[in-house]
């Protein structure tokens, strides 16, 4: 017989577990730091309309707020991209960018949330700032709009885009084209019924297709939404016994607590959960949160107060990008700080969508499957995301759903199990594969070849 040995744990080599969880409380960045807020009370920072008011539209504002903390050079690069490059105009709440770092001019270029949120011109890719497949609506939303702002791409479930602003504008939009002020570089299409109209039309359309139980009220975002016009809509909706799940979409969860705090919204919340509550609706908040940073104490008293007044869940829908959160610490840090310390479930990491000027955000197919695999077992099972490709004409898939993959040429191709709203007549939509593209900067040299030689 072989004996067995002790071995004391000072004569093994442990290795370390590939992300080492440690709880980390939430903190409010003091906005005093900057020089243009270091008057500011904690009653104005909480205030909704003061936040509103003081928001960040334009590179002469910007500055006011910053100060010397960021050098010139900046500026001239953030304005070469507003004049070449962006596809959404500058909008940031102070809450926003109190969540940015500004210890130094580099420090402020290597912020992962004004990588998204303030884009320059350096950050793009040189070469191929937009893929060759990229399209200003690039899921086709409008093509599929049943009324005016109202998608119908699955079976059960609609879109309805309430109005085209938001109370911040993410230099990742996938709704560019409609969303937001013109740029330099894109004259947006506008929204022609008048709101009542438009949500008349959206209503009847809902009372008539008994088929759709799933209505994700957007936009735009609803924060935007006049209160007395966004709980009538609700309350019309809950009116339609076929309507079992209403979500509301609202970054200004993060970007703008502030608004999900004032009084007559919290109240008008309670009077639409206990509506809801009462027929058995299931009514949920969806915001989009995309990095660590943006978790602060007032993020997670938003979301709590709506759960308390009676909203069934807070959700998170994040966009994966690179610079961002393109690694599994930073989704980790993420959804621990979501799940957590905030009561927001983490839900759906997307792809980042094929619109123009987007690719240095933009991930890989193989990117997002390792990034999938790196972050389970971590998270409870309910509470880990899942990573999705918005696939055009298809919808989110989870990424290893993808039925055929060219890595050399960055093309995935994906099937489907449903027909969208434009599809009714087509024989093929269900046998046919729906591509999808990676950023040519990921692939191999010959692939880069390949594309380069189709221009």
């Amino acid at each position: 017989m072989t004996a067995i040995q002790e071995v004391s744990p000072a004569d093994t080599d442990v290795a370390e577990q590939p992300y080492a969880y440690r709880r980390t409380e939430l903190a409010e960045p003091d906005w005093r730091r900057f020089p243009g807020w270091r008057e500011v009370t904690e009653a104005q920072w909480r205030d909704a309309q003061w936040q509103r008011v003081h928001c960040v539209r334009n590179i002469k504002q910007l500055r006011a707020v910053l100060g010397d903390l960021v050098e010139e050079r900046f500026y001239d690069d953030l304005a070469a991209d507003q004049r070449e490059l962006a596809t959404m105009s500058m909008l940031v709440p102070p809450q926003m960018l109190n969540t940015m770092t500004v210890d130094s001019t580099e420090a402020f270029y290597a912020d992962p949330v004004r990588r998204y949120m303030l884009p320059v011109r350096s950050d793009r890719d040189p070469e191929w700032p937009s893929h060759p497949h990229s399209a200003r609506d690039s899921l086709h939303e409008a093509e599929m709009w049943v009324v005016e702002g109202l998608t119908h791409r699955y079976p059960t479930k609609v879109l309805a885009e309430l109005l085209s602003t938001c109370p911040q504008y993410c230099g990742h939009c996938t709704r560019m084209d409609l969303v937001g002020n013109s740029t330099e570089q894109v004259v947006k299409h506008k929204l022609d019924l008048k709101p009542v109209d438009r949500q008349d039309a959206m209503i009847d359309y809902l009372r008539r297709t008994p088929g759709v139980r799933d209505v994700v009220v957007s936009g735009g975002d609803v924060a935007n939404v006049p209160w007395h016009q966004l709980e009538s809509f609700l309350m019309r909706l809950l009116d339609i016994e076929t309507v079992r799940d209403i979500r509301l979409a609202t970054k200004a969860l993060a970007g703008l607590p502030q608004h999900w705090l004032q009084p007559k919204i919290v109240e008008g919340l309670e009077r639409v959960a206990g509506t809801a509550r009462r027929r058995g609706v299931n009514l949920a908040i969806h915001t989009h949160v995309n990095h660590v940073q943006s978790v602060t104490p007032l993020v997670a008293e938003a979301a709590r107060t709506a759960l308390e007044v009676g909203v069934r869940d807070v959700r998170n829908q994040g966009v994966l990008m690179r610079g961002v959160n393109a690694t599994p610490a930073a989704l980790l840090d993420l959804c621990f700080a979501l799940q957590g310390e905030a009561n927001i479930l983490p839900y759906y990491f997307y792809l980042c969508d094929m619109i123009p000027n987007a690719e240095h955000w933009r991930l890989a197919v193989w990117e997002a499957q390792e990034l999938q695999h790196a972050i389970m077992g971590y998270l409870p099972g309910y509470a880990t995301p899942r990573i999705v490709c918005d696939v055009p004409y298809v919808g989110k898939r989870w990424v290893h759903q993808v039925a055929e993959y060219d890595r050399e040429r960055g093309i995935s191709y994906w099937t489907k199990n449903y027909r969208t709203g434009i599809e009714h007549d087509d024989p093929e939509a269900l046998r046919r594969r729906y591509p999808f593209y990676d950023p040519i900067s990921t692939l191999p040299e010959q692939g880069r070849a390949w594309w380069t030689a189709r221009g």
